[in-house]
């Protein structure tokens, strides 16, 4: 049984020391513990770092391609490596590696595909209070959303057995913790969550430079998570609300022509409401299209995760 712990990394040369002494080297039902940092375009020491430090395997990526992106990079070298189980952490030290044998125990004893760590929130001293609302709003949002329980839904801290590392497929280029959650709970992947102490912070988080990009883009992936996943439930929802805008505008032009002499001053409302049923009416053919291709992408994400388990078998990494 091989573990493999993953660490996406951009400019960490000063923070990953802290990080790598931190992590264990001998887990209880783990015969191999191995250390992969993903450098993701440095312009620092941060591979020398790591190779000074006594890591096995460093993969360079030769221009910054984002977190998204460098994880799942780490997550294909690890499954070629032969990992079992792959737990990612962060490269500033956020997380404490002597969680890690707790964070991997649920994967051990088979009961879950994906453990999270939470932080508590509410405990970690240097998040704002704005910054402690937002994530738990956040993280009600995608609960809802996946149907799931991840109270922590931005939690990097995460650990993977071999077949839900398979079946990642991040789209994403800014951040794969949201769109992770999501795909999982849509794929009925198991799911545990454990309590998780954070280390003093060591630098600002580059992941949120501000406020509002961050509600930002964190909006966009959630809205573009689901919107894949269920197109049909979103475009029914929206042409359903277009539909009864233009059926009620149709109904208030009706009651002015037949029970008013004013209905030629209600033209606007009678040309509104053909507009919007109009409207409801594409929205409705578009979550019909959008089902038909989320069926598809099932098929294609399906499709991958046979690719890659015969691509494994091929290059004998597959266990």
């Amino acid at each position: 049984m091989k573990l493999i712990i993953q660490i996406p990394c951009l400019n960490e040369e000063k923070t990953l020391p802290f990080t790598l002494k931190e992590l264990p080297r001998k887990v209880e039902g783990i015969d191999e513990v191995e250390v992969l940092v993903i450098d993701d375009g440095s312009t620092d020491r941060t591979s020398e770092v790591a190779r000074e430090m006594g890591v096995e395997h460093i993969l360079r990526l030769k221009k910054n391609k984002g977190l998204a992106r460098a994880f799942m990079a780490g997550i294909d070298a690890c499954l070629k490596l032969g990992a079992d189980i792959i737990v990612n952490t962060d490269g500033d030290n956020q997380y404490k590696g002597e969680d890690i044998p707790r964070l991997i125990k649920p994967i051990l004893e088979g009961r879950a595909d994906i453990v999270i760590g939470n932080r508590n929130i509410d405990a970690i001293p240097h998040f704002s209070p704005i910054k402690k609302k937002l994530q738990k709003l956040g993280s009600w949002l995608v609960r809802q959303l996946s149907e799931t329980k991840v109270p922590d839904t931005t939690s990097g801290f995460r650990a993977y057995s071999r077949e839900a590392a398979l079946r990642l497929t991040i789209v994403s280029p800014y951040t794969y913790t949201l769109e992770n959650i999501i795909q999982a709970g849509k794929r009925h992947m198991v799911i545990e969550n454990i309590f998780v102490e954070t280390n003093e912070e060591l630098r600002r988080s580059r992941l949120i430079s501000s406020i509002p990009k961050y509600l930002e883009r964190s909006l966009t992936t959630i809205v573009r998570m689901y919107t894949m996943y269920q197109p049909l439930r979103v475009f029914f929802f929206v042409g359903g609300v277009a539909f009864l805008l233009g059926f009620t505008l149709g109904l208030r032009y009706l009651y002015f022509y037949f029970f008013t002499e004013s209905a030629p001053g209600h033209l606007q409302s009678l040309m509104l409401s053909a507009v919007l049923l109009i409207l409801s009416f594409h929205l409705f053919m578009m979550g019909l299209i959008g089902d038909i291709i989320a069926s598809s992408r099932m098929l294609i994400e399906d499709t991958l995760y046979r690719i890659k388990k015969l691509e494994l078998k091929v290059h004998g990494s597959d266990q």
